[in-house]
């Protein structure tokens, strides 16, 4: 059987044990056909992400000892979509009623005793476990005298009202799927229709990945995750980490990896530190927790602008002062930057993104609610992530480090002491420790920033679908909390248009950011919005393939209430 779908419908809808409509039937996925194994990946940052996301499940015992496997070096293997074999499908569940009389029968081909010739409906039940994540077709009875069956919909969705009956005698066989106990012994079947979004939700990872592993190796080559984080801390002054000098930090880490004695390497260290130039004055000293997270998000900002980052500094310098676009990004441009709080907002053209799925769970979609069930390698070796890589464009947004201290100091989080951009950044780094997406807010500098950021990506990824005029499905965000940054990209789905990012940042941004700023901020479900919380599908929510943070430490009164960010001078 061959039926087309594109690329993206398939990364999100036709991966290994999800149920699909084809051709008027119910199909499972067994996995994709030859898929291509890539190999330019940033394992590194793949690893750390997928352990991010999977934490929730290995917190209570749900993740079938994966994360610990990760952790341990298990192997992951990426794998991509080959166009030219597509996806391997097999008809479930195997029960098929006849249009006419409603009997079941146990094959598609089957003759029916009504004698009705037409192609046969397909039963589109099943039966899943949100404890072990299995999936199987419902146990339909038949007549033991006639060894015949029949099935009455009740015309509701409800699987307990639909009737199983002997068409011959009327017997009723039975009312319901019944309470079928799982083979893992926890607890019994639920029935649902294929479709439902209980059956099976797929669990995604976004990483930026770089075209090549030369440019990771560049990155190392610059001195590494101290060095990018210097960078961002910095201002990201210089248009890429490259060309920024190494550090005293950087510099021992690079001597150390040669197997110099301490000794040397301090001599050394104090040689160059006399050169003019030559060494970065001042290293950032985080506890080596807080450290590392910076250092891997300062990474990603790192990967992402190596290729491609236009500043606005850029189209300023392109430009007549006197002339319209000249005007416009000096004084429009600047004017509405300070208004939304900002310090930056940086196309970048080619950005490098993995989008895969690492697993998924039956049932409730709350993470860490029911069994993670990762994917697996061949022979059970390793692990596979179903994956679409891409250059897309994107936009860069950096709110602005001063406002952002102030903001957390006037709200009660205490902060050392700052007195200009880069001190700003290092107070909030040293104060800040995020959240996973599943802890309870609570009144940490962590969760606040989350808040933050995460409210401010929101906002700006639904009116800059407005100004692009695209699906706010079409675009999704990446967040960088800790640099008090976020990515909003063209995803791989929906109809988006390359180019629409670049024209808004081109000529619209002011529009754009004057919209997020000073356009309606109250919700059509206010108070009831208000009160749970100040954030909904209405006002701030976007589509979980957008969210890498289930749409939670979100709310509008971070931004717009009585001492919210966007009120504030």
């Amino acid at each position: 059987m061959k039926e087309s779908r594109s690329a993206s419908q398939i990364l999100f809808g036709f991966l290994p044990e999800q149920t699909v409509d084809l051709r008027g039937g119910v199909w499972k996925v067994k996995d994709w056909r030859h898929p291509k194994v890539r190999g330019e990946i940033d394992s590194a940052s793949l690893r750390r992400e997928i352990i991010r996301q999977a934490t929730p499940w290995n917190a209570v015992g749900m993740d079938a000892g994966f994360v610990a496997h990760l952790h341990a070096g298990a192997p992951i293997t990426v794998l991509t979509l080959d166009e030219n074999n597509g996806v391997e499908v097999e008809p479930f569940p195997k029960s098929w009623i006849c249009k006419s009389c409603k009997r079941v029968h146990d094959t598609p081909d089957a003759t029916c005793p009504c004698g009705a010739k037409g192609q046969k409906g397909q039963l589109f039940f099943v039966g899943y476990h949100d404890k072990c994540g299995t999936l199987r077709a419902p146990w339909i009875p038949k007549c033991p005298e006639h060894r015949q069956v029949r099935i009455v919909f009740p015309g509701t969705s409800s699987a307990t009202e639909i009737r199983f009956e002997c068409p011959v005698c009327d017997r009723e066989l039975r009312k319901g799927f019944g309470h079928v106990p799982c083979d893992c012994g926890q607890g019994n079947l639920a029935f649902q229709p294929h479709r439902a979004s209980s059956v099976y939700t797929p669990r995604n990872v976004v990483i930026v990945n770089p075209p090549s592993r030369e440019r990771i190796r560049a990155i190392a080559e610059a001195g590494g995750p101290p060095k990018a984080l210097s960078w961002v801390v910095d201002g990201m002054k210089t248009k890429t980490v490259e060309e920024v000098p190494a550090s005293r930090e950087i510099l021992r880490r690079q001597l150390e990896a040669q197997g110099l004695p301490p000794e040397i390497i301090d001599k050394m260290l104090d040689i160059a530190g006399t050169a003019s130039g030559a060494l970065q004055s001042e290293d950032i000293v985080l506890p080596s927790g807080q450290r590392e997270d910076a250092e891997a998000q300062a990474v990603t900002i790192a990967l992402a602008t190596m290729e491609s980052r236009i500043r606005i500094d850029d189209l300023v310098t392109a430009t007549d002062p006197s002339s319209e676009l000249g005007l416009l990004y000096r004084v429009r441009y600047a004017h509405a930057l300070r208004s939304a709080g900002l310090c930056a907002v940086d196309l970048i053209e080619r950005f490098p993104v993995l989008t895969g799925h690492f697993g998924y769970t039956r049932g409730d979609h709350e993470p860490g609610k029911g069994r993670l069930v990762p994917y697996k390698g061949r022979h059970g070796q390793g692990y596979k992530v179903y994956a679409d890589i891409a250059e897309t464009e994107a936009l860069f947004v950096r709110l602005d480090p001063m406002r952002v201290a102030k903001w957390l100091v006037d709200a009660g989080h205490p902060l050392a002491e700052w007195h200009d951009e880069r001190t700003a950044r290092s107070a909030i780094l040293e104060a800040a420790r995020l959240p996973s997406s599943t802890d309870e807010k609570d009144g940490a500098v962590g969760a606040a920033l989350l808040e933050l950021v995460h409210s401010y990506a929101h906002r700006f990824l639904r009116i800059s679908a407005v100004h692009a005029g695209i699906d706010r499905n079409a675009l999704s965000e990446l967040l960088v909390p800790l640099h008090l940054g976020f990515f909003i990209y063209a995803a791989a789905r929906g109809d988006f248009v390359l180019g629409g990012l670049q024209a808004v940042f081109e000529t619209e941004l002011h529009r754009l950011l004057d919209a997020i700023v000073y356009d309606e901020h109250r919700c059509a479900l206010d108070p009831g919005c208000s009160d749970a919380g100040a954030a909904c599908m209405a006002c701030l929510h976007v589509g979980e393939p957008s969210c890498r943070y289930f749409n939670r430490y979100l709310s509008r009164l971070t931004l717009f209430g009585q001492h919210g960010y966007l009120r504030s001078p």
